[in-house]
């Protein structure tokens, strides 16, 4: 059986349960996926039972026991296959529809506007260097190495910018009246491009960005081009001083909702007859650039952890939020909850080897 770690970056518990070096990796066997026709869960999911979608009922409910034996703080889990609910579970007061604060899975939105702006020609690809998005301003500790820092590197973590650290992560940034002079101004520790260091607010020069290049505000670009024809109505998004908004999430989801990002990315970004955000933007999101410092399994996309180890990706938040893809068995699971207990460790034992055809 393999072994199971939490990790904490210096800036934010991700609550990733990383596969450590004994025995070999769960890789999911491919099965065969099918391709929705007349059924998009725009405005609904349609629920199925385990069984009618090749899974193991008998193999969830045990892992239900098991949240419920440990005590394990989830909000929610939900298990879809082929596009249909096959297992949804919500724990203690919370409701289908109560909508929870996602953390960082909200990078994971705004990377994918990211694409939509480069699929649209608003953004002219993600080797354009940061600073040239900021020509009207002067920056601190100024170097050759800042000013080659690109949109790629930012979008793979591997900026080079000193991180914020410490349990107060944003207090420092969200004190300051300029959050992206404030993230600009730090010093680069490492050359852009070269090393992975989860930089907890340099997300947020993505959304600055995308307010520049398509003179929208980014709210209003994601419900045109994304939320809206997902089905979504964004309610609140936290802005910074100058009414951007925040880049690293803020926004709330429920996570019905948050499967549907699951799903455009598992479709290669097509949607009910549109092609929201392009296949290739899909397949560079999704592949590995960089390795997560912590375990070989774990790797970094454009702000989606690559899992090798379950041959899949996942956006993920503080606490055990998670949006997990897993192409090969045409599979999403979603958690929503308030705990640093071993999520993927339960996916691991439960939901993946539940697949049977």
């Amino acid at each position: 059986m393999n072994r199971f770690a939490k990790f904490l970056t210096p800036l934010c518990v991700l609550c990733l349960i990383v596969v450590g070096c004994a025995g070999s990796p769960a890789i999911v066997a491919p099965s065969k996926i099918s391709t929705p026709s007349a059924y998009w869960p725009t405005e609904n999911w349609r629920t199925s039972t385990p069984e009618e979608q090749g899974m193991d009922s008998q193999k969830l409910a045990q892992m239900l026991a098991t949240i419920k034996e440990k005590k394990i703080n989830l909000h929610s889990l939900l298990v879809i296959r082929h596009g249909y609910i096959v297992s949804e579970t919500y724990f203690g007061t919370w409701e289908q529809g109560n909508r929870h604060n996602p953390q960082s899975v909200g990078r994971s939105w705004t990377a994918t506007l990211v694409g939509i702006a480069i699929d649209k020609g608003y953004i002219d690809g993600t080797a354009h260097r940061i600073l040239d998005y900021f020509p009207d301003r002067t920056f601190a500790n100024l170097d050759p190495q800042k000013q080659a820092m690109t949109l790629d590197d930012v979008l793979t973590m591997r900026s080079g910018l000193e991180g914020l650290v410490g349990d107060d992560r944003y207090a420092a940034m969200q004190a300051s009246p300029d959050w992206i002079q404030f993230l600009l101004d730090r010093k680069m520790v490492a050359p852009p491009g070269t090393k992975w260091k989860y930089c907890a607010g340099c997300s947020h020069l993505l959304t600055v960005i995308l307010q520049k290049t398509t003179g929208m505000n980014p709210r209003d670009f994601a419900e045109e081009y994304l939320f809206k024809p997902l089905g979504i109505s964004l309610i609140r998004w936290t802005t910074d001083p100058q009414g951007i908004p925040f880049g690293a999430g803020g926004f709330g989801l429920t996570p019905r909702e948050m499967a549907k990002l699951g799903y455009l990315y598992l479709r290669k970004g097509q949607w009910d007859g549109q092609q929201l955000v392009s296949a290739r933007w899909i397949e560079r999101a999704t592949q590995e650039y960089a390795k997560v410092d912590v375990d070989p399994h774990f790797g970094y996309g454009y702000h989606w952890f690559t899992i090798s180890s379950m041959a899949g990706y996942a956006a993920l938040g503080d606490g055990g939020q998670i949006i997990l893809v897993i192409p090969g068995s045409d599979l999403i699971v979603v958690t929503t909850a308030e705990t640093n207990e071993s999520l993927f460790e339960l996916i691991d034992q439960y939901v993946l080897p539940s697949v049977r055809e």
